[in-house]
């Protein structure tokens, strides 16, 4: 029986062709190449020196393509234990010393970075991409992460960017966030916030 591992590739950038390995597609679904490029064609030059932070991180490899276009740190969380094991392998791979992973539940683990870094003088990229197929307890897990980004108290984020199911009513203002706007790919959606 071969082994297809699933891939995916860094767009640009200085880590630009370099392979990412992805956990196996019943358990994550990784960002596609083109939700991925909008992304980052987005973001631009603003990612520069920028720390991205990446919940539901799965293989990581959008926290990855950031470091790649220079982004000064990622932190990366992830539940699933065989998806962190992917994870830590790829930060490992590509550029470690910008890399801190974390295993463990988002919504404690995520608050926990950003209260890390409240009185840090750089900005910080959040991008959370919840699971989409609501697994067992997954049911309410857009609700949870519209209570976390809700309750943010940092001064220095630059921007919320939310991956989501995109049939899903993104709401107009998240505590001191505000919707910028949603580009839809297909079933997937990413939506923007910003500071108010």
């Amino acid at each position: 029986m071969k082994n297809n591992k699933p891939t995916t590739k860094i767009i640009a950038g200085k880590h630009k062709g370099k392979v990412i390995e992805l956990p196996s597609l019943d358990v994550t679904r990784s960002s596609k190449a083109r939700l991925k490029e909008s992304l980052f064609n987005v973001l631009q030059f603003d990612i520069i020196d920028k720390i991205f932070i990446e919940s539901f991180a799965g293989s990581g490899s959008i926290g990855l393509e950031a470091i790649s276009r220079d982004a000064k740190r990622a932190y990366f969380v992830e539940l699933d234990k065989n998806s962190y094991k992917i994870l830590t392998k790829n930060c490992k791979n590509i550029e470690p010393d910008k890399c801190q992973t974390m295993m463990g539940d988002t919504f404690i683990q995520t608050p926990s970075i950003l209260n890390s870094l409240k009185n840090s003088s750089d900005e910080l990229i959040l991008y959370i991409d919840p699971p989409f197929d609501y697994r067992d307890g997954m049911e309410d897990i857009y609700d949870k992460s519209f209570k976390m980004i809700e309750n943010i108290e940092n001064d220095n984020i630059y921007i919320v960017i939310l991956e989501h199911v995109s049939t899903l009513n993104m709401p107009e203002e998240l505590g001191r966030f505000v919707l910028n706007k949603t580009k839809k790919f297909g079933k997937s959606s990413l939506s923007y916030y910003i500071n108010k």
